[in-house]
């Protein structure tokens, strides 16, 4: 239930495919608000699902997120029973 929320499946999706993301390309890649973001990765993070790593680079706050291993078996376990659902699905 926690994946399937439109726009944190979109946020474990592109994590699930690169190491990390900084938070500003996150909040391009998405399409989502700052504030939204904020809301779904901290549910995400609350979940286990999401680290971040925050620092200062020049002076200037600076994310990085990335998927823990709970989160990635966690998406891998969401990809497969989707696939078994939508997977017969005719054209």
């Amino acid at each position: 239930r926690i994946i399937h929320s439109p726009a944190r499946l979109m946020v474990m999706t592109y994590l699930y495919v690169v190491e990390s993301v900084d938070y500003v390309y996150l909040t391009h890649l998405t399409g989502l608000t700052s504030g939204n973001l904020a809301t779904h990765v901290g549910k995400l993070e609350e979940a286990g699902y999401v680290e971040i790593e925050k620092t200062f680079v020049n002076k200037k706050p600076y994310s990085v997120i990335k998927l823990t291993k709970a989160g990635r078996a966690a998406f891998k376990a969401y990809k497969s029973k989707m696939n078994d659902v939508l997977g017969d699905l005719p054209e």
